[in-house]
């Protein structure tokens, strides 16, 4: 079916909370001056001074229906229910409605009960709306490799000021995405993700480098980005050697952030290992 536009009354409180989110950054900056700098870059991880991404409008989507799922693809949500999924060592906390399951604020990060290496990972989101917050408490959330390692950042960053390395997109604390593919609050997004294992040694030396491709509603925001660590807030990436094979987790930051069809395709090695 055609892409259905928003009804005129959530548009209009779409536009208000956005103009109201807007006034509140006014003259304002987001990140910090006092964080340490990134191996073998000029900028300070959560840099306040790093330029952010351009803005890029991201190609219209034929229909606003969930992507379907390639024939070898390990379905993880299918709309229904939260099975493939747990919260600690528990059943999913979170709550499953209309084809998409949504962040239950307070009960704490979802993990995978299989675990993934080297892969590719679909999944689409939408932040809240009306939105209620701004910079990093809006529509915050992230998909989590290598457990709760490597962090693939979930964030309303339409007309949202945050710091770069922060942005929807960015590999948390490391790198910001090239360009700024946000849609409006309310409307489902798009992220494809091409993960590659770190891989480490009996001492947890890295042997083997990591690294992430990120599609952001189809458009390239992470090129290969290789994995300097595991997401740290306000202080340089480290490691903290794992399995190649560990699950992949969805962040509760505290924001009402819906999910739906997510999958994925477990990768061979790549040709030259």
């Amino acid at each position: 079916m055609r892409r259905r536009a928003l009804p005129l009354t959530t548009a209009a409180v779409c536009g208000l909370a956005l103009a109201g989110a807007s006034l509140a950054w006014k003259g304002q900056q987001s990140g910090f001056t006092d964080t340490p700098l990134l191996p073998g870059s000029k900028w300070r991880v959560h840099d306040a001074n790093r330029p952010i991404p351009e803005v890029v409008t991201p190609g219209a989507l034929p229909t606003n229906d969930p992507v379907s799922a390639p024939s070898d693809a390990i379905v993880l949500f299918d709309g229904k229910d939260l099975s493939k999924w747990k919260s600690g060592e528990g059943p999913a906390k979170w709550t499953v409605k209309d084809g998409y399951f949504e962040v239950a604020p307070g009960t704490g990060q979802l993990f995978t009960k299989d675990s993934f290496g080297d892969c590719q990972v679909h999944f689409e989101f939408a932040s809240p709306l009306p939105v209620q917050s701004a910079d990093q408490g809006r529509g915050n959330s992230g998909l989590f490799f290598g457990g709760d390692r490597y962090e693939v950042q979930v964030l309303d960053t339409y007309k949202n000021r945050t710091y770069a390395d922060g942005h929807a997109g960015a590999i948390y604390g490391q790198s910001p995405p090239m360009v700024n593919a946000s849609r409006a609050p309310g409307e489902w997004q798009q992220y494809d993700v091409v993960y590659r294992a770190p891989r480490f040694d009996a001492a947890g030396k890295v042997v083997k480098e990591g690294s992430f491709t990120v599609f952001h509603n189809g458009v390239l925001v992470q090129d290969h980005h290789v994995i300097i660590g595991s997401t740290l807030y306000r202080s340089v990436p480290k490691f903290f050697p794992h399995p190649p094979e560990m699950p992949l987790s969805l962040q509760d930051h505290g924001n009402k952030v819906r999910f739906r069809n997510i999958w994925v395709r477990p990768l061979p090695p790549k040709v030259a290992e």
